[in-house]
């Protein structure tokens, strides 16, 4: 845990550089300088947007690149272009053509041009690191994709598409952070042992978003500085982003001065100052959700009768009410609100007597042990002791297991939880995106090219696999919904899930400043808007 006096900063230091650590406190940071408490112990791999796959690295990355479309700030369900200015669809949706912007420049003062965005889009599928699924899901392969993804002169860009494929799933794709486009010239003059740049583009930046990246140390800072190539200039030409983890030092620290916003708040700190002038408020309702993980490895976790036990155990609306009030509400369905397709069914409530005579049913009168691996922040750690406090009163012993985000998403990723807490934003705005990682999995071997959700907890169910990917197939948007809420009810039966709620995400900004724009996913967020008065 760091300490009150490891998070004071110096103005000055400050103003001479962006690696500091102070003594005391001062009464505000430098105009020029915008400093952010954060939660950003998730970062695992770094900000190459073929691997970033964490919800800090995408906050930071959707301010460091551009992708060739992105969604509509007032209606997220809309795709509008970002680089670029039209596409078309071919009848037979085979083949998606898009024009380029003339006069696009990265950071490094390269013209940005339809062959980079080839490149961009080819080396996430070669590299095929996290995120790599969302474009190898369209069969894209490191053996194809070279001629299925290629340029037309240097501003056109043609997609090809091995088999039919909703335009709208492709688009929401293209949009996500591994949509982005990155400087070809200068990625390959860092290229090491054929990674395609990808150690350098850890801890590099190499975009045209508003910002470029200066430092990154795990669980400490991240700073930018703006892209001198930025189509549109930010007004404040550094970001610096603290790692506070704890609500409470977040809101001591806005309140001193020492941080212009905070990203983190809980909502008993909220609360504390709400109606205060000194102090802005800037909600956005988020696509978000909270769910406990059940490993089905576990010989126990792949009985039904256990997993909907735990499911019929948890006080959902005890954690809204009680803990998360205004920031995360209620949700049980792996489509959060928000989403098209998406049902409102929450058919889950504590019932003590339901969830024992489940566990009897599974052969387990007497109750069982688990563990439960959960990060080592506000909501998690409340919610893991109500969770640890319910499933006990039905025979269930849960021992918690605490630790930084990233190690909890490094230990589910390898398959060696039992219980886990995860915070899942979708991967694009498309249905399709929730549904493959929570109910698709066609391959459960440890060489699976696939380690979506489903994947990582043992969850193999071939009827909701092929209905998930019968409805990536179909052109009819209403066939689609209408399979879409088969599956989400079906989930809720079968899955090894337990959803609990979903975000209302909340930013508060210091007397003077504004312009911060969050995202209804974390790659949406926009830095470069802010400004200090």
């Amino acid at each position: 845990m760091l300490t009150r006096r490891s998070l004071l900063f110096s103005a000055a230091a400050i103003a001479a550089a962006p690696y500091f650590l102070s003594e005391s406190a001062q009464a505000a940071t430098p105009k020029n300088i915008l400093v952010m408490a954060a939660a950003i112990d998730d970062v695992v791999g770094g900000f190459d947007p073929a691997e970033a796959y964490e919800p800090a690295s995408y906050d930071v990355c959707g301010n460091l690149y551009r992708t060739l479309v992105t969604v509509d700030p007032a209606d997220p369900t809309r795709m509008i272009g970002d680089l670029a200015t039209s596409w078309d669809v071919s009848e037979d949706g085979l083949t998606l053509t898009f024009q380029l912007q003339d006069d696009l420049v990265f950071e490094s003062g390269n013209p940005l041009t339809a062959e980079d965005a080839a490149f961009s889009l080819q080396r996430v599928v070669k590299l095929n690191l996290a995120p790599g699924h969302i474009l190898t899901q369209f069969g894209w392969t490191a053996d194809n994709v070279d001629g299925l993804i290629r340029t037309d002169g240097s501003r056109t860009l043609v997609l090809t598409l091995p088999e039919i494929q909703a335009p709208g799933i492709v688009l929401s794709c293209l949009s996500d952070l591994c949509g982005s486009v990155v400087d070809k010239v200068e990625v390959l003059k860092h290229e090491t042992d054929g990674d395609l740049g990808n150690n350098w583009l850890k801890t590099h930046s190499a975009g045209s978003g508003a910002y470029r990246l200066v430092e990154w140390l795990a669980s400490d800072r991240i700073v930018l500085e703006t892209n001198p190539n930025a189509a549109v200039k930010p007004a404040i030409p550094r970001i610096v982003i603290r790692h506070v983890s704890d609500p409470a030092t977040q809101l001591l620290l806005l309140q001193k001065g020492d941080v212009d916003i905070a990203r983190d708040l809980g909502s008993d700190q909220l609360k504390s100052i709400a109606g205060n002038p000194d102090f802005t408020f800037i909600h956005q309702d988020t696509l978000t959700l909270m769910y406990v993980a059940m490993n089905m490895g576990l010989p126990e976790l792949q009985k039904p009768q256990v997993r909907q036990a735990i499911k019929w155990a948890i006080d959902y609306q005890a954690i809204a009410k009680n803990i998360t009030p205004d920031l995360w509400n209620v949700w049980q369905s792996f489509l959060p609100k928000g989403t098209p397709g998406a049902i409102d069914d929450n058919p889950f409530q504590k019932d003590v007597a339901k969830a024992k005579a489940l566990l009897t049913e599974a052969g387990y009168p007497d109750g069982l042990s688990l563990t439960l691996d959960y990060p080592v922040r506000w909501p998690f750690s409340e919610i893991a002791q109500a969770v640890q406090a319910d499933l006990a009163e039905i025979g269930i012993e849960v021992q918690l297991l605490a630790g930084e985000r990233k190690q909890v998403i490094t230990k589910m990723r390898a398959r060696q939880h039992q219980l886990a807490m995860g915070r899942w934003g979708p991967d694009y705005i498309d249905a399709n995106g929730n549904a493959v990682a929570f109910c698709a999995n066609s391959d459960d071997s440890d060489t699976s090219a696939v380690r979506n959700p489903s994947w990582t907890n043992h969850f193999v169910d071939p009827e909701l696999t092929e209905a998930v990917n019968a409805a990536a197939r179909e052109l009819s948007a209403e066939k689609r919904l209408e399979t879409y809420a088969m599956v989400q009810r079906a989930s809720l039966e079968r899955s090894p899930y337990a959803f609990l709620v979903q975000q209302a995400n909340v930013a508060v900004l210091r007397k003077g400043v504004s312009g911060l724009s969050l995202g209804v996913l974390d790659n949406y967020t926009r830095y470069s808007g802010i400004q200090k008065v």
